[in-house]
């Protein structure tokens, strides 16, 4: 696996958050973010089928536009979207080979398996699929992406010992945050010899824009150095990691991500000290004291999603940002088949059976107040 390792540069495009003019992508500023990032001597581009418009933007903003030996493309499978059958599954690959016009792809993924949805990748032998695949050269590396357990992503890799890559959300945010586990996950990876790409570094571009607490931390260590590349440069700092994929969206994004990976250089001793600091900034904020064991799950009579909405408060918590907040508890709550912190009966079963001792009605209480439908 040397490959991945050595001959791929740290910083990746992400390509889901394209910038838009109204609904539309703007290819025109893709055209020219793609023009800076390779001039910079970058090559790894990320996208997935379930990233509406862009496979067909990078179509038009790299593939048509470069010699494929000038890059690297990944996309991903989606089998638990709308995939009624093997065949639906499979489709997918097909329709990402024609919407990018890419020939093949250097990096192929199962799309973000873990809970209920690796069952579909199981169900349509998906495994088996991209491994035919890269028999023909259709796929270069075989891998998934995961947002789960690193019980689960044990589990994975040892029935899977055949995937070449897992690409897992890390930042330092989430490294000890018991809702993601990032450094469990990490270090899951690790010890099954997996090199790990990097997706949410910045947190969705949270980390842009952090708690005061955390920014007075940073820019007193340096007052010159975006919010941002301490996010970055943490993540591509970690051992074994192929590339740490940045979601750029602007112009000016990505000339921040050049001027401090281009000649990356990992954290100093110094330098990781001021992210220590800033952890325990972040562990400084009051929050809901919830680890997602979600003993409360197992005897709530409603099926609320208990952990998923005080996952969301705390994100708003943090960070300020109703609309991300709003995203968070609409995917871990009513994504997850669970039902609203409004519709809490106020039993108390889940308060008797909490290690945290959380006073879970009031919070579910203050959780609908911020996040319910007024």
């Amino acid at each position: 696996m040397a490959y991945l390792g050595e001959s791929i540069p740290k910083l990746g495009f992400g390509l889901m958050r394209l910038p838009r003019v109204g609904e539309r992508i703007d290819t025109e500023q893709v055209k020219g973010m793609v023009d800076r990032f390779l001039e910079a001597g970058f090559t790894y581009f990320d996208t997935a089928w379930a990233y509406p418009g862009s496979e067909e933007a990078i179509r038009e903003a790299l593939v048509e536009r470069y010699p494929r030996e000038r890059f690297q493309l990944a996309t991903k499978n989606a089998a638990w979207i709308n995939c009624k059958t093997r065949e639906d599954a499979e489709r997918e690959f097909e329709t990402s080979l024609e919407r990018t016009g890419a020939g093949y792809f250097d990096f192929y993924l199962l799309h973000n398996l873990g809970e209920g949805r690796t069952k579909f990748f199981d169900d349509f032998k998906m495994w088996d699929f991209v491994q035919e695949k890269k028999r023909r050269g259709l796929i270069r590396h075989a891998g998934f992406s995961f947002h789960s357990t690193p019980e689960e992503l044990k589990e994975l890799l040892t029935l899977h010992p055949e995937m070449e890559f897992v690409q897992l959300q890390i930042n330092y945010a989430d490294w000890e945050n018991p809702a993601v586990q990032s450094r469990r996950c990490y270090e899951t990876a690790r010890r099954h010899g997996k090199p790990v790409v990097i997706m949410e570094p910045v947190k969705g571009g949270m980390l842009s824009n952090p708690p005061e607490a955390v920014r007075a931390v940073f820019e007193k260590a340096d007052a010159g150095a975006s919010l941002a590349s301490w996010a970055i440069r943490f993540a591509a700092s970690l051992e074994g990691v192929v590339t740490v994929l940045s979601g750029m969206s602007s112009t000016a994004q990505m000339e921040d991500n050049l001027s401090y990976m281009k000649n990356f250089a990992p954290l100093s001793p110094a330098e990781l000290e001021t992210v220590r600091q800033a952890q325990e900034a972040l562990r400084g904020i009051p929050l809901i004291p919830c680890t997602s064991c979600n003993y409360c799950a197992k005897v709530c009579p409603n099926n609320i999603g208990i952990s998923g909405s005080f996952t969301a408060m705390n994100l708003l918590t943090l960070y300020r940002d109703e609309a991300a907040a709003k995203s968070q508890e609409s995917w871990l709550v009513a994504g997850h088949g669970k039902k609203s912190a409004g519709e809490c009966l106020k039993c108390g079963q889940c308060e008797q059976v909490c290690p945290q001792h959380i006073r879970i009605r009031e919070e579910l209480e203050r959780v609908d107040a911020a996040l319910g439908k007024h």
